[in-house]
């Protein structure tokens, strides 16, 4: 009975300590909680904890510029397996790449999204996803303004559209530089996830040139910011309570926010409003080019000091860069003095020079930099592929090869002749298989096995294998050992 007993006045008293009261206790009397009136009676509002941005200033000042769109249309298509999602979904652009679409008939739809007002006069920004095939776009306020959208123009590629609204001294947010942005920065959120006006969120930029599978030019900001349907083409503040991004894909298993929302960068967008507003189209650059990322292997193979810039895989030779002089296993390190870190970032500089433009690039070839000018073309998708998980020789680096037959050059159409028949050892273990063909070693032509040997012999302990699958090519990094 006396270890019951102390064990009732312990938890007594940690329920004293947890609700801040005190505890009287007499000889033989049950504890009586003594609560403060004033505790229970007076509400204080708490300031906000040192060292946590203010994020209410930033709401109620760019609160009232943020808009909700309304959709009216039809759905024309939906994702085979998928619940019927509504085109207007932040997420339903990002998945529909991974499911057959299926044709349907065509039935009246109504979505919602976000905005935001860029001009006292009307300007407003927004998601292309979230107004296409719209036969009637409403844009609300928060003080319950309405207007009649009118659609300037929609790029498909960027997933940004204009909007027109007639209005006078409207409210409008400020333009940042998400250049300037780190990783680990707050950063909030303002729209109408599920049609709930005015809706903010918080959380910080989780990475930056966030290239996606959708083969989307655009390198985006990737936050933890909870984003939901009806937050696309909302904006993403940053501390200063300037628009960096606009808040346009999430990754999602179930169709709700998991952790992972991805923005469109302010000045990728601009640059495609300013175009719109201008000329009513958006003119973009290329160079004819497919890149991947560089990894640790693949720099120690190319004998750069570290993993950075976008690596060259194959380059059509009647585009910009091979009328320049471009090579696959080329390195690019940077355009015009503009450093290139991650090979995301290359599609988006490259596709805001206008066609016809030269440009400098910086590369890296046969271990040294040099400078290959190009004259930029009119824009095409910019490829970039990534190594495939491996597939369970006669040589240094595990292959059997053979050349290709006549016949299977013809149908191939490919630049290199070695075709893999058995894949073992390194590079199997890298992920080469029985069906790819070999062009180079470290950026050197193989042409048959003799020079494959002579590469591999001076590749040291790691080689950078260039190889053609279906339709892509792909560097692989082989440790040789």
């Amino acid at each position: 009975m006396p270890s019951t007993r102390l064990k009732l006045s312990l938890a007594a008293l940690a329920v004293s300590a947890a609700i801040g009261g005190a505890w009287a206790l007499g000889p033989g009397q049950a504890p009586v909680a003594q609560i403060p009136p004033a505790a229970v009676t007076t509400p204080v509002a708490l300031p906000a904890p040192i060292g946590y941005p203010d994020m209410r200033s930033i709401v109620a000042a760019n609160g009232p510029a943020v808009v909700n769109i309304s959709v009216t249309g039809k759905r024309t298509e939906s994702a085979a397996g998928f619940p019927q999602l509504d085109p207007n979904d932040p997420f339903y652009h990002f998945f529909r790449q991974f499911r057959g679409m299926v044709p349907r008939e065509s039935t009246p739809t109504r979505g919602l999204g976000s905005g935001f007002i860029i001009s006292a006069d009307g300007l407003v920004m927004t998601n292309a996803h979230v107004v296409a095939d719209a036969e009637e776009v409403v844009v609300k306020l928060n003080d319950k303004r309405e207007f009649k959208a009118r659609i300037l123009g929609q790029d498909k590629a960027s997933d940004v559209a204009v909007l027109r609204i007639e209005g006078r001294n409207l409210p409008t947010v400020r333009i940042g530089n998400s250049r300037q942005a780190q990783v680990g920065d707050w950063v909030l959120a303002i729209g109408s996830p599920f049609g709930f006006e005015s809706s903010a969120s918080a959380g910080i930029i989780s990475a930056k040139s966030r290239s996606l599978p959708d083969g989307s030019y655009v390198p985006f900001l990737q936050t933890d910011v909870a984003v939901n349907p009806g937050n696309s083409g909302g904006p993403l503040f940053n501390m200063q309570g300037e628009v960096i991004g606009i808040n346009s894909q999430i990754y999602s298993r179930s169709g709700g926010f998991q952790g992972l929302s991805f923005a469109i960068p302010i000045e990728l967008a601009m640059n495609v409003q300013q175009q719109i507003v201008k000329h009513g189209k958006v003119e973009r650059g290329r160079i004819g080019i497919s890149i991947q990322e560089i990894d640790q292997s693949l720099a120690d193979s190319f004998g750069l000091s570290r993993p950075a810039g976008a690596l060259v895989t194959s380059v059509d030779k009647d585009g910009p860069a091979g009328k320049a002089g471009l090579e696959a296993g080329d390195v690019i390190l940077g355009i015009d003095g503009e450093q290139v870190e991650l090979s995301g970032e290359l599609p988006a500089i490259v596709a805001a020079k206008r066609p016809g433009e030269n440009v400098r690039l910086q590369v890296w070839r046969n271990r040294a930099p040099r400078d290959i000018v190009v004259q930029v073309g009119a824009f095409e998708e910019e490829r970039s592929t990534s190594a495939e998980a491996p597939t369970a020789g006669q040589n240094r680096l595990g292959v059997a090869v053979r050349p290709l037959t006549a016949e299977e050059k013809r149908r191939t159409g490919s630049s290199g002749n070695l075709l893999v028949e058995r894949s073992g050892g390194p590079a199997a273990r890298a992920g080469i298989r029985a069906g790819d063909i070999i062009v180079s070693v470290n950026g050197q032509a193989v042409g048959d096995a003799d020079k494959l040997n002579a590469a591999l012999a001076q590749s040291g302990k790691r080689a950078a294998i260039l190889i053609e699958r279906g339709n892509s090519r792909l560097f692989v990094p082989v440790e040789l050992g």
